[in-house]
């Protein structure tokens, strides 16, 4: 078996990997595919050198068929076909105890702290495993992993039908977070400065703008009456989008703030207490909101086909990290693991 392997220096080789046979509470996946996200490009530049062990197999977004169970799995079969939730939480820090093992105090998020998906063959803890659709081709849903991102930041946001939404940041993510946000009946409103992306939003039946053209804050402030947004979920994890959050929300609106800042930035904490407006972070997902991002997947209810640019093969995932941090004509791309209908 191949897989795609983290050694350092803004490098990733593919080379030969032994498959590792499931033992008891664990299962055997054959991967389809992988999806690579703005975390692999954090691995790719050392910034998580304090948690990868080198070398390391890359990848937390997936999808596959399960080639092997070891004792004491239940409810799976061999054959089936899954996607993986890519926590691996303690079960017993203060967290976990309070119910929120996604958000565990020693979390191993899968890809990361442990191996991830960009192999051929991938044992992983059976608790982590969600049945797949039959119908729901592997390709889309290699894409789960971030609807549900999408999903638990749009609930976390307790986005309503009519109110006024606006997403800072049109990448993967922050596209997803404004199509689950339009599910729910919102008016959507995107922050985004590549052209490409801006075109494509727009396509997808969303209004998306370049801030740099005109007065953001202003325009939103005039479409909403003089009110402001409902809510702004801030995707793009720039000073920029950090720093004009605050301006675009009405009286008690609502900030999300989905994206990770390396560096903290500049944040205007009087705007926050004039306008008593609420602050919440939001990280990865819960398991109802896995379920959801299932769900949504193979509803069809979102363009999902239409995000994915280009798919590489394994042995090039480093030409896929490359494209996707170029930016330009790029949403999302998929690494083939082995689904031979590529």
């Amino acid at each position: 078996m191949k897989a795609a392997f983290y050694v350092g220096n803004a490098t990733v080789r593919s080379g030969p990997q032994t498959a590792i046979e499931p033992t008891s509470g664990k299962a055997q996946i054959k991967v389809a595919y992988s999806g690579i996200c703005g975390t692999d490009l954090h691995i790719l530049h050392g910034k998580m050198d304090h948690r990868v062990h080198l070398p390391q197999v890359l990848g937390h977004e997936m999808s596959g068929t399960i080639s092997a169970l070891g004792p004491g799995v239940d409810g799976f079969s061999v054959g089936d076909a899954v996607t993986v939730m890519p926590l691996d939480p303690c079960n017993n820090c203060p967290a976990c105890r309070a119910g929120h093992s996604h958000i565990c105090q020693n979390l191993k998020f899968m890809g990361i702290d442990t191996p991830g998906a960009m192999q051929s063959y991938w044992t992983v803890p059976a608790h982590t495993l969600h049945h797949l659709p039959t119908a729901l081709p592997f390709r889309i849903a290699a894409l789960v992993e971030p609807v549900s991102v999408a999903c638990h930041s749009v609930r976390l946001g307790a986005v309503t039908e009519g109110e006024y939404v606006v997403v800072l940041g049109g990448g993967p993510i922050g596209t997803l977070v404004a199509l689950v946000a339009k599910s729910k009946g919102a008016k959507v409103l995107v922050s985004e400065i590549n052209p490409y992306r801006l075109q494509l939003l727009k396509g997808l039946g969303l209004e998306a703008m370049d801030p740099r053209q005109k007065d953001f804050p202003a325009y939103v402030t005039e479409q909403t009456e003089g009110a402001g947004a409902d809510v702004a979920f801030e995707v793009s994890g720039s000073a920029a989008g950090a720093e004009s959050m605050t301006k675009l929300l009405r009286t008690r609106g609502r900030i999300v703030v989905v994206a990770m800042f390396v560096d903290p930035p500049k944040v205007d904490l009087f705007r926050i207490f004039w306008r008593e407006l609420r602050l919440c972070g939001t990280r990865v997902y819960e398991h109802q909101d896995f379920e959801a991002g299932i769900r949504m997947a193979a509803s069809g209810a979102l363009p999902l086909d239409r995000l994915i640019s280009q798919t590489y093969p394994l042995e090039q995932v480093q030409s896929g990290l490359q494209q996707v941090e170029g930016g330009g004509a790029v949403m999302k791309v998929l690494i083939n693991c082995g689904e031979e209908a590529a």
